[in-house]
Order: structure tokens, then C-alpha cells, then sequence
């Protein structure tokens, strides 16, 4: 017991050797990560500006956009730093930080998208009565109820994970502090209770699943018997994102949790870890933003408005 060394801070995976490599993997994540943050802030001023907009469907995107921009910004900075410097240790705290961040935005972000399913089921299925069912109110309380449900499974999770001290190697072979790669280094008691919790947690995401395949399922039977070509066109295509992108995360998240990190390699585990940190975040305001007209009919307002005002207009005339 004496020679076991106790870990007081990580050191992150470099995915290359070479000096040039490392630069232009920060140039490239600085891209991403920019892109990111410009398609979800301009979603967010968009929707926030324009009075068309002020619906329980856009009030959830817009919740959805400020999630993205805090996931990315969880993860993608840090590695930015670290490859610029050429450091990749990161403190025990820091590491804690990142996980219990990370943990808590994707939590959220997933009740999230569960309600937003739910929105469209209801608008779909239930056009008549959705002023009725989706009140500002309701849809209040189902924004607040993914912000403190995703702040209970972070708190569980990393406080279950940073009770005991670790040792043994501080190496993780990952651009951040992933949860599978913090336990390789944990004590078997954080190990086989943590265990417990994502085997709990795993259940509940797939009885989740579930409900929203189903609700999917009823969707789609009802667009089915949409007499015109346009209108089901326009309703599968409000849908069919949110399935896509649940998807995507959750087969990435389920493969990051249940493979043996041992046996991949560090380019596996980047494209995985990329699969659901990275391309949700730049993806969304692509699926939900850029392919509504109405946001971006909002977006194009807002930028003449900043660009051209009124009153500049009224003096050249």
C-alpha cells in the first residue's frame, strides 16, 4: 500500500507527437467550436427578437441552443488550450468540474429533447387541443423540470465518483475526463457502485427510448394520414431530426459506457467521444435553425436590422 501514488491531477491523450499536428488540431476544434457557438447564439437572439417566435416550439429550441453552447464549452476550450501549449495535465478538480458539467448539460439536454418530442406529438396528434395542453406554464415547468433533473444525475454520479482518492495510472486516453476513463483509475468499491448507477441510469434512458419510439411510431401514423404531399412533408421533416439526433447520442453515449476502452484506439475513442460532445452542438442548429423559415426569416431581420437600421434608411431617402 505504501508504493501506490496518489493521483492529484490527469494527464489528457495527445493524438499526436508532432508540434505542427497538435496546432492544426487546435485550429480545426477552434473552427468547430466557433461555428458551434455562432449558429446556437444566432438561434437564440433570433428567436428571442422576434415576436412570431415566442411559441412553447421555439422557447424549447432556444433552451436547446443555450444547452449546446455549454456542452461544447465544457470540453472543446480546454482541449484547444492543451493543444496550443502543448500541456495536457488537467487538476483532479478540474477534472471533477468537467465531469460534473458535462454530465449535467447532457442529462438536461436529453430531458429536453424528450419534451420536445412530446411537443410535437401533441401538435401533431393533438392540433385542436395543443394551446390547451402545451400552456406557457407547462411548458415552464418542463424547462425547469430538465434543468433539475440533469442537476440530480450529475450530483450523483460525481459525487459517487470523487468520494475516494485515486491511484494508479493518471493517464486518460481521451481529449477530456470521460467517465469510462476516469473509472479505469478508480478504486473497485467506486467502480462497482458507479456500475450500479450507469446500469440504473442505462435502463432509464432506455425506458425513454422507448416512449419516444413509440410516440414517433403514433407521429408518423398520423402524418401518414395527412391527405396533402406538403403537409407531410412539413411534418416529418419537424420530426425527424429530434429522432435522428436522439439516436445519434444515444448509441454513442451507450458505446462510450459499454465497450472496453483497452481495446480501441485513441482515434475510436475520439471519433465515439466526438459522436456526443461535439456533433449534436454543431448539428442542431442545422436540423432545428437553419432548415426552419421562420428562424431563419427571424435571423435575416435581425441582421438588417443590426447592419441597416431604420434610421439610417430614412436619411438616405
Amino acid at each position: 500500500m505504501g508504493n501506490l501514488s496518489i493521483i492529484t491531477e490527469f494527464l489528457l491523450i495527445e493524438f499526436s507527437s508532432t508540434r505542427e499536428l497538435q496546432v492544426l488540431h487546435a485550429l480545426l476544434f477552434l473552427l468547430i467550436y466557433l461555428a458551434a457557438l455562432m449558429g446556437n447564439l444566432l438561434t437564440i437572439a433570433a428567436i428571442f427578437t422576434d415576436p412570431q417566435l415566442h411559441c412553447p416550439m421555439y422557447f424549447f429550441l432556444s433552451n436547446l441552443s443555450l444547452l449546446d453552447i455549454c456542452t461544447i464549452s465544457v470540453t472543446l476550450p480546454k482541449f484547444i488550450v492543451n493543444s496550443l501549449s502543448g500541456c495536457q495535465s488537467l487538476s483532479l478538480l478540474g477534472c471533477a468540474a468537467q465531469i460534473s458539467f458535462f454530465l449535467f448539460f447532457s442529462a438536461t439536454e436529453f430531458a429536453l429533447l424528450v419534451a420536445m418530442s412530446y411537443d410535437r406529438f401533441v401538435a401533431i396528434c393533438h392540433p385542436l387541443h395543443y394551446s390547451i395542453i402545451m400552456m406557457p406554464a407547462r411548458c415552464v415547468w418542463a424547462v425547469s423540470g430538465s434543468w433539475v433533473s440533469g442537476l440530480i444525475y450529475s450530483a450523483v454520479h460525481t459525487g459517487n465518483m470523487f468520494r475516494l482518492s485515486f491511484s494508479g495510472s493518471n493517464v486518460i486516453h481521451q481529449f477530456f475526463c470521460d467517465v469510462p476513463h476516469v473509472l479505469k483509475v478508480a478504486t473497485s468499491e467506486v467502480f462497482n457502485s458507479e456500475f450500479v448507477l450507469i446500469v440504473a441510469s442505462s435502463s432509464f434512458l432506455l425506458f425513454c427510448f422507448a416512449y419516444l419510439i413509440i410516440s414517433y411510431a403514433r407521429i408518423f401514423s398520423s402524418v401518414l394520414k395527412i391527405p396533402s404531399v406538403e403537409g407531410r412533408y412539413k411534418a416529418i421533416s419537424t420530426c425527424s431530426p429530434q429522432l435522428i439526433i436522439l439516436i445519434l447520442f444515444l448509441t454513442s453515449v451507450m458505446t462510450a459506457v459499454l465497450r472496453d476502452t483497452s481495446d480501441t484506439s485513441p482515434i475510436q475513442n475520439l471519433l465515439i467521444a466526438m459522436a456526443y460532445t461535439i456533433l449534436p452542438p454543431l448539428m442542431n442548429p442545422i436540423i432545428y435553425s437553419l432548415r426552419n423559415q421562420k428562424v431563419t426569416a427571424a435571423m435575416s431581420k435581425m441582421v438588417r436590422r443590426i447592419f441597416f437600421p431604420p434610421s439610417l434608411k430614412t436619411q438616405k431617402s
